[in-house]
């Protein structure tokens, strides 16, 4: 089983230019530089910590949502098996920092997907068991590792209804990466379908469920109470808008002037998706135009203010215990509704825009009644629809407190798919480890 030549052909083709693209891109530059060397660092590793004694179970997880899935299924096997080793890659630059939060023994970047690569990465780690997540399944390193008789699973299988690998001629390329798996956690019925049709066994494909839901009770649960962050939403009624784009960015500030001029007491904790200067001062504009108070930066408050604006990265998980109602970002274009499950998992109620139908966590929360979606596109009747919820969430607290029960019941209800994925990761180690098996 080996990947096709089209792939194979379509990576050789443009690997030379990648190295121009990154010119152009910060993000694409850090990547690519970050890359350039880790198959060096991932073999030097290998030579001077690699236990042969011991099971090695190696994790990639591209960015920051799968590192999620991934990270909650990572810390249970560190619980149960402390004797084995682990390792965590990853391929976006926006992965970086949520890389070291994950307890493995080695961290770093996957390298791009060729022969050379593969053969040196196993060759270094010998792992037991190689498990990919959510979709992110490369082909050449997938086949390689079928080839040695290695373990190849995928966790958090998730395959959207218009997934461009389901159409030609991503399938066919793509095919033989999914061949190889020995396993497939998905995370709901649908996906094990569409996962067939990509062209994993259906005999290895089980459903599991999102072991998101336990990585994000996890990181509540982990925050304490007397978190500083928090005390920027104490004692007033606080929307927390995480992970926004200017899509949402423009109906949100128009929601809150409107809701202002009635209710001076709320407050509002902007947290874009990208807080570059640009961004932040085109935010400081737009409020000054609609007649807002100046936003304040996070970095520069010293307590609640009526508007913030988030200049840091990597604490909107816990800025949400600050809030009383939250909205996430991402419906208001067509790159995907950001996630909804950390503010569910604060037991607040979660507004999103119109186009959230491709995310599965939101619909769970729209059937539970603890989420609303603001239906209309444009930026005028939105901000209306969201300035009517807003306002009703501040005026009716028995209805807000209720819609947050329900979205935490939701995360509680879907709990549980990082232990039976360790389950299975766990006995596909032992299967391939008769000695694992008998020492346990």
């Amino acid at each position: 089983m080996r990947p096709s030549l089209l792939y194979r052909a379509s990576l050789a083709l443009s690997r030379p230019l990648l190295p121009i693209a990154a010119l152009f891109s910060p993000k694409l530059r850090r990547g690519h530089a970050g890359k350039a060397k880790s198959l060096a660092r991932i073999e030097a590793w290998g030579r001077s910590e690699r236990d042969p004694r011991r099971p090695l179970v190696w994790f990639h997880a591209p960015s920051v949502g799968e590192g999620l899935q991934a990270r909650s299924v990572v810390s249970r096997l560190r619980i149960r098996h402390p004797e084995w080793q682990i390792v965590y890659t990853y391929f976006s630059p926006s992965a970086e920092d949520f890389a070291k939060t994950v307890d493995a023994d080695l961290v770093d970047y996957l390298p791009y997907d060729s022969m050379g690569a593969a053969r040196g990465l196993l060759d270094s780690l010998r792992p037991a068991a190689l498990v990919f997540t959510k979709l992110d399944l490369w082909p050449e390193l997938a086949t390689a590792a079928f080839r040695r008789g290695v373990k190849v699973a995928l966790i958090a299988g998730t395959v959207r209804p218009h997934s461009s690998r389901l159409g030609w001629p991503a399938r066919q390329v793509l095919r033989p990466g999914y061949q190889a798996l020995s396993a497939a956690a998905a995370i709901a019925e649908a996906d094990a379908s569409r996962l067939a049709i990509l062209g994993t066994n259906p005999s290895s494909i089980s459903v599991l469920g999102d072991p998101r839901f336990d990585s994000v009770l996890d990181v509540v649960k982990a925050i304490p109470p007397d978190d500083p962050l928090r005390r920027f939403g104490g004692g007033a009624p606080t929307m927390v808008a995480g992970s926004t784009w200017p899509g949402d960015e423009s109906v949100l500030l128009s929601a809150f002037a409107r809701l202002h001029v009635h209710r001076p007491d709320a407050r509002l904790i902007l947290v874009p998706h990208e807080p570059t200067t640009d961004h932040l001062n085109g935010l400081d504009q737009m409020a000054s135009r609609i007649g807002l108070p100046a936003p304040v930066r996070l970095s520069l408050a010293r307590g609640p203010v009526p508007l913030m604006v988030v200049d840091q990265m990597g604490i909107l998980a816990r800025l949400y215990g600050a809030g009383t109602m939250a909205y996430v970002g991402g419906g208001f274009h067509g790159a995907g509704l950001h996630s909804v499950l950390e503010p569910a998992a604060w037991g607040i109620p979660v507004a999103f825009g119109p186009r959230w139908q491709e995310s599965r966590d939101a619909s769970l929360l729209l059937e539970a009644g603890g989420g609303e979606a603001v239906a209309e596109f444009g930026a005028t009747e939105a901000a209306e629809t969201l300035q009517t919820l807003w306002e009703d969430w501040i005026v009716n607290e028995v209805r807000r407190a209720a819609q947050g029960r329900k979205a935490l019941g939701v995360v509680q209800r879907e709990a549980g798919a990082a232990d039976r994925c360790a389950d299975l990761l766990e006995s596909l180690v032992e299967a391939g480890n008769p000695a694992t098996a008998q020492s346990n």
